[in-house]
């Protein structure tokens, strides 16, 4: 056979005669032993492939083996620089906890080039292993509380500290030396731009990667039967041990008795054939091997309800998610490429285009609901929990516009941060407004809302106010933004990168634009003379405990007590605002409020699920029936709102895809999965279903049932899947999550990415749906 050489994408495999797939290593009579050439030394994202006359003894066959297995598991994107060659050699470093606790410890980046361990010094033993698709990115110096109170014995070109996804403390850590420093944090932000902009195929032949590296106990680079059952396990897969042997065989083309390099890759496609994928493929391919752009498009509309620039889109795809560069070139998706496509974003449950900023932001800043964080300074429970900074930053991140902060006298004339009469810990003051002018608008330029807890003597309010104007300075809003009594409030974007103080405060804004006096509103200037005295015994009260500089900086977002709706409706101030506990939330709207970032569970799924969408702003639009000052909309009677009959949501749940094991589960305990989809909203929509549980298979069980429902409010819905390990002795455990609003559901057939408690990713963990929306019929037409 003659040499040939092919450039191919990332992660696919191709075989000398120019099919091309992931997995898809040869065709029948073609060479079984592929070489990939070192991708570091090719520009950009392509590589090449080498084939080689082949014979089960060949020595050169088997170097090629050992070259395809080393290429498997190092990423084609990552260019192997000396900074990544000195991590792979290892370093010594201090892993700090606290003042007290600096331990050495010895850190290696493994040759996949996407995994850190590291060992105790003393003992040699490994402790921990991470990935770098966990971690979130790498603070310099020092740049968290831990390294704050080391300051003095490490400078801070030594410091820096690893930020996780999710709930995941920090790892903070000291070099030996500032170049051993710049080394792993230029090193780790390398791999972490590249782990964060991989596509589904790459994620998925890194998901191989790690699961090569965790069964292969020996780490001699190859597969024996024996750890191959034991990766089953690992993976959710229960198998007859005949078919699993079967499979090994088949993919075990060199007869070695082992799984190697592309062998292995062979071995997973054939445990992850999507049956139904295929079928639904061969449904609209005429000879069931490839997509036409035609078929495509007809797929799109038919089954996807893609309505505008079908054509087009069919060709964006093709040339997005074909492996194949000869397909391209056809303009036709091979079965590969559709599946691809199907777990691509564009596949995905979420409307991609409600991904980013979609909505309009120049309306009131009352016409959006708003993502608010309630004790953001706790990072665990809300009586004994650490108090810190990291509460901030991590609220800031998800797209928070709403913070709390609670502040009391502290020592030295510094306020202090923390949770009244608890045993929480304390934060200075000065380091939460610190870090919000560092964070506040990382995520999202829109506004973010300060609610201040004030328990301060008029001393130290003194402080506060000035901390707040020395630290934030322009960003602090001081003054309305035209300097007049506004008649509604300002738009989130004509608030850009603004902080906005709520709180108490002395008397009206009229007050504060119109200089500080002691005269409150007459009689005269209400229609209720009741209400005038009410305020002005307020004020005289408000004097009494509140610093006139720190009322002078609530501007549009005064505190008042809610005393009902019919009284918010007539009396109300557009710069006036009330909080409510979520006990006299529910009481009042008979829904539940998310608002504790700090607490992981359903109730932040659906904060996360509401605000996930818009650009994860933070402010999302409210329905015009809720913006409209004359709606007669009441939640309790969905016929209050205008507009046509229910609609019905149909969700066919078909399959699951390497869903992830229960925490804590015993060891080779294999997942019983169902499915529950929930719907939150008004009371006449609220509702759950679910399916029958699947026995001892979270590798790829099949439910094929269908769900569903009626939505009378949809604008108001948020539908939440959740997927459960069932246990009939006791409760299920959790397994995985997405919840989105309905505004931003796809039809058609959709694939799901599953989050995990925390609510971050957990790829590929996923389900495949299909969704259909029925409108209900519209007036006869005479």
């Amino acid at each position: 056979m003659s040499v040939e050489e092919r450039p191919f994408p990332s992660a696919s495999w191709l075989c000398p005669c120019g099919a091309a797939s992931l997995g898809q290593v040869v065709c029948r009579g073609c060479c079984p032993v592929l070489l990939r050439r070192k991708a570091a030394s090719l520009p950009g994202r392509e590589a090449s492939l080498r084939a080689l006359p082949h014979s089960p003894a060949s020595s050169s066959c088997r170097r090629g083996e050992g070259r395809a297995m080393s290429s498997l598991l190092c990423n084609a994107r990552i260019q192997l620089t000396d900074t990544l060659e000195q991590m792979q050699q290892g370093t010594l470093m201090r892993k700090v906890k606290s003042k007290s606790w600096k331990k050495q410890r010895y850190f290696k980046l493994q040759e996949d080039c996407m995994t850190i361990w590291y060992q105790s010094k003393r003992t040699g033993k490994t402790e921990s292993a991470f990935s770098i698709s966990d971690v979130e990115t790498v603070r310099e110096g020092h740049q968290s509380e831990v390294l704050q109170s080391v300051a003095e014995e490490f400078p801070p070109e030594r410091c820096f500290t690893i930020v996780f996804y999710g709930r995941r403390g920090n790892l903070d850590l000291v070099a030996g030396s500032a170049e051993e420093a710049q080394c792993w944090i230029q090193g780790l932000r390398q791999l972490i731009e590249v782990a964060t902009t991989m596509d589904q195929r790459e994620k998925i032949d890194q998901w191989i990667r790690d699961w090569f590296q965790k069964a292969d106990k020996n780490k001699d680079g190859r597969m024996n039967f024996k750890e191959v059952q034991r990766l089953l396990k690992m993976m959710n897969v229960d198998m007859n041990e005949d078919h699993a042997l079967r499979l090994f065989q088949d993919a075990d083309k060199s007869e070695s008795g082992t799984l190697e390099g592309e062998e292995f890759v062979l071995f997973y496609k054939a445990l992850t054939q999507r049956e139904e994928v295929q079928s639904l493929f061969q449904e609209y391919s005429e000879d069931g091997k490839k997509l036409t752009l035609l078929e495509l498009t007809d797929f799109l509309r038919e089954e996807q309800l893609e309505d505008e620039g079908t054509e087009e889109l069919a060709m964006e795809l093709i040339d997005k998610y074909e492996p194949s560069e000869t397909a391209r070139a056809r303009h036709v998706l091979s079965a590969d490429g559709f599946l691809m496509y199907l777990c691509s974003l564009e596949g995905s449950i979420f409307n991609p285009q409600h991904r980013g900023l979609w909505q309009d932001m120049s309306q009131p800043l009352c016409h959006y609901f708003i993502s608010s964080s309630h004790n953001t300074y706790l990072i665990e429970d809300q009586l004994r929990g650490h108090s810190s900074i990291e509460g901030y930053i991590r609220a800031l991140k998800r797209g928070c516009r709403c913070l709390e902060v609670d502040c009391w006298d502290g020592p030295n004339g510094e306020p202090m941060v923390y949770h009244g009469h608890t045993f929480t810990s304390k934060i200075p003051f000065r380091e939460v407004v610190s870090t919000l002018g560092k964070y506040a608008f990382k995520t999202s330029d829109y506004p973010v809302i300060l609610s201040l807890e004030n328990h301060c003597s008029m001393e130290q309010q003194e402080v506060l106010v000035q901390q707040l104007k020395d630290i934030l300075g322009e960003q602090l809003l001081t003054t309305t933004i035209d300097g007049h009594v506004p008649s509604q409030l300002p738009s989130p974007e004509e608030l850009k990168h603004k902080i906005l103080l709520k709180g108490k405060k002395i008397g009206r804004l009229e007050d504060t634009l119109d200089g500080p006096g002691d005269e409150a509103p007459d009689a005269s200037d209400d229609d209720n003379g009741a209400e005038a005295e009410e305020e002005r015994r307020r004020a005289k009260k408000d004097k009494e405990t509140l610093a006139q500089a720190l009322s002078d900086c609530v501007i549009y977002c005064k505190s008042v007590p809610f005393r009902g709706f019919q009284e918010a409706r007539s009396h109300s101030r557009p710069s006036e605002i009330s909080s409510l506990s979520e006990a006299k939330a529910r009481k009042l709207i008979r829904d539940e409020v998310a608002l504790n970032f700090q607490t992981a569970g359903m109730e932040m799924d659906l904060c996360d699920g509401l605000f996930s969408q818009n650009g994860s702003c933070g402010y999302v639009l409210k329905p015009p029936f809720m913006r409209d000052k004359e709606t007669l909309f009441n939640p309790s009677d969905p016929s209050s709102r205008e507009g046509p009959g229910p609609i019905t949501l149909t969700i066919q749940v078909i399959s699951g895809q390497q869903l992830p094991k229960v925490a804590n589960s015993k060891e080779g305990a294999i997942i019983d999965p169902l499915v529950r989809v929930e719907i939150y909203g008004v009371p006449a929509d609220q509702a759950h279903q679910e399916t029958k549980y699947i026995e001892n298979n979270g590798f790829n069980p099949r439910w094929d049932e269908t769900l569903q429902f009626q939505l009378h409010v949809p604008e108001l819905a948020l539908i939440r899947f959740v997927v459960e390990d069932y246990d009939k002795t006791s409760r299920n455990d959790f397994v995985g999550q997405f919840t989105l609003a309905f505004a931003n559901i796809k039809p058609g057939y959709r694939h799901i990415h599953l989050l995990s408690k925390d609510g971050t990713s957990i790829p590929p963990s996923s389900l495949f749906v299909h969704i259909r929306i029925t409108e209900p019929p519209g007036p006869e037409q005479d």
